[in-house]
């Protein structure tokens, strides 16, 4: 691998930081979605819907309050901010959520268009090589021309390999995103109907009286 290194010339390096930055990324995000599966607290969710449904807002704002899952948290804040700007409690909370699901991401997707972009450059530079041997008319050492064109296919499949490699990650950090995305869709919609049906009963003055 090291004699590979070396042979795919002086554009290995940019793309061997690519590769660094791309794997420091993933470990960082994957490490990031196992804590928050780890933190997922689903019947907190539904005690806390339960709780609204019955219009009892200040035990669901204790609950969600206590609660490590971030539907639980995005609910709690719109709880909080009922009384003046329900839709924009909501939407606020749930793109500071949405923003630490998607964190790094932009990233990978530079590494995945970055390192065959440089993959290539190394290609044309292990071939401008390759061709002035040729030019000089250095035939009488072939090895030195083949060697060109050596770095020119290593710096391409190496930078191809990156960028593949990172569209995996990439691919699956993005479905937790879009998973994290619908879940706090569907909770936030379940408490404004909620709210909404719980305003039609006043429990809505009743929360404010209690608190």
């Amino acid at each position: 691998m090291i004699e590979l290194f070396i042979k795919g010339g002086p554009i290995m390096w940019p793309l061997l930081l690519t590769s660094v930055v791309a794997l420091s990324v993933t470990i960082e995000r994957l490490w990031f979605i196992y804590q928050e599966q780890r933190r997922r607290e689903p019947e907190v969710v539904e005690n806390l819907l339960t709780e609204v449904e019955h219009g009892d807002i200040e035990t669901a704002i204790s609950m969600g309050e206590r609660s490590t899952d971030f539907v639980a948290k995005t609910l709690t804040v719109a709880l909080v901010n009922r009384q003046t700007s329900l839709s924009q409690a909501v939407l606020r909370a749930a793109n500071l959520e949405l923003k630490r699901f998607s964190r790094g991401l932009s990233i990978l997707d530079t590494v995945i268009t970055l390192a065959p972009l440089l993959g290539l450059m190394g290609t044309v530079t292990g071939m401008i090589h390759s061709f002035g041997l040729l030019g000089n008319q250095e035939l009488g050492a072939p090895t030195a021309i083949t060697g060109g064109i050596a770095e020119a296919l290593i710096a391409t499949a190496f930078g191809l390999g990156i960028a593949i490699t990172a569209l995996l990650p990439f691919n699956y950090l993005n479905s937790r995103l879009e998973e994290a995305r619908h879940e706090i869709e569907d909770a936030t919609t379940q408490v404004e109907l909620l709210l909404t049906k719980c305003h039609a009963s006043d429990c809505l003055l009743r929360g404010v009286a209690v608190k």
